[in-house]
């Protein structure tokens, strides 16, 4: 969805229960949703169907620096050797992201692997090829690096700087709550990504509630949080794609390793759930959100929205009196410049006197140099300098 910076712009959107199954903390998204409509049907045949093609789309387009490298003149290919090596073994590295995926689609349950097998043979038989689009394999590649931020413990690093100082300050709001009495407070995620935050929150003994609006987000979370069973169970390779900026050829080649921790053994007094959907529908038109919370956590997401003062809003109005909106991340507008949609941007100032004017009493806020999905050792990184603040529902 972040159209502009293709390589590292936190594209979170397009841009985180106890393990016996016995919480699944996905929710429908309502009983009149029960039944999905077409359209969102072969949305989600679409997202599964790109998650599968994966492999062959990553395989030829690595093909094809096998085919630049045989087009050299000889004296160049001579002083190369290993070039063919690596590209062969680039592939392998695919090969067990797409074995990832391929788990994941078994687990969504919405299909046996025969059809989606089918899906994709009918798709190549309408000369649709390929048949999902360049963004669409863009959300995958972004999926990879999610899991990358959010459930490897190479990702901590990066986790540490954004997340830390969120449960940092539920900490001191709620320091003379035990663990069991924090199961009253009810915390709530936006645009959760991959369930990460919204999981550590819950462990500190708070009920915490993702929302997530897109399918690829929605269905590795899922795959994560409810069917992986094994620390590191999967070896991932999230910047096996790009060929740039690379101090080494051994950097594009790192491991990572996911889940670092398996998701399970939540407080039993902290309530966990994620909810499927658009933030401004699930709790803007529900009434009984209306100071329903006492604390909202945008980490990554308030640029996300075409209108945020729509955001503000509703944030504003599920919050309790005297709740807490604890605010981490930049301003890259994911509608800005975007052929037929509309989009609001404001600067941070704005957005601080907006927030004071609609009835936000902003306590704390400082600055945070972040990175967002980046590879450490690449040779380009995007620095966020990220806002960090507190306001009060007065």
């Amino acid at each position: 969805m972040s159209h502009h910076h293709s390589h590292d712009a936190h594209d979170h959107h397009q841009h985180d229960q106890h393990h016996q199954h016995d919480v699944d903390p996905f929710q429908p998204r309502g009983e009149e949703d029960a039944d999905p409509s077409q359209a969102e049907r072969r949305h989600f045949q679409k997202v599964l169907l790109a998650f599968i093609y994966y492999r062959s789309h990553g395989l030829n387009h690595n093909h094809r620096r096998r085919r630049d490298f045989m087009a050299l003149p000889e004296h160049h290919k001579r002083l190369i050797p290993d070039t063919l090596q690596k590209i062969d073994t680039v592939d392998t590295k695919i090969e067990a992201n797409a074995l990832f995926f391929r788990d994941l689609v078994k687990s969504a349950n919405l299909f046996s692997n025969n059809d989606m097998t089918t899906l994709l043979e009918e798709a190549r038989k309408k000369g649709e090829q390929p048949p999902v689009k360049p963004s669409d394999m863009d959300k995958v590649r972004s999926t990879l690096k999610q899991c990358f931020r959010d459930w490897s413990k190479e990702g901590k690093v990066e986790r540490d700087v954004i997340y830390v100082p969120i449960i940092e300050e539920l900490e001191s709001i709620y320091k003379s709550l035990s663990i069991a009495e924090r199961g009253d407070i009810k915390v709530l995620v936006p645009g959760a990504g991959l369930g990460r935050l919204a999981y550590d929150i819950a462990t500190h003994g708070f009920s915490c509630q993702g929302n997530e609006f897109t399918f690829y987000m929605l269905l590795a979370s899922n795959f994560i949080l409810n069917k992986l069973d094994s620390e590191e169970q999967y070896e991932l390779y999230p910047f096996v794609h790009s060929f740039s900026n690379l101090p080494s050829a051994a950097s594009q080649l790192q491991p990572i390793r996911i889940p670092d921790v398996v998701p399970g053994n939540l407080p039993s007094t902290a309530d966990f759930s994620m909810v499927a959907g658009d933030f401004l529908e699930v709790y803007g038109e529900h009434s009984e959100n209306q100071g329903a919370w006492d604390v909202v956590v945008t980490c990554f997401f308030i640029d996300t929205a075409r209108n945020i003062l729509k955001y503000l809003e509703v944030i504003h109005r599920i919050l309790k009196q005297g709740g807490t909106w604890i605010n981490i991340g930049p301003l890259l507008y994911h509608f800005e410049d975007t052929p037929g949609e509309s989009s609001v941007e404001l600067s941070l100032d704005q957005i601080k006197r907006v927030a004071q004017d609609m009835g936000f009493e902003i306590k704390k806020e400082f600055m945070v140099d972040t990175t967002y999905t980046a590879n450490p050792d690449s040779m380009l990184t995007y620095l966020y300098h990220s806002a960090f603040w507190t306001a009060i529902k007065k």
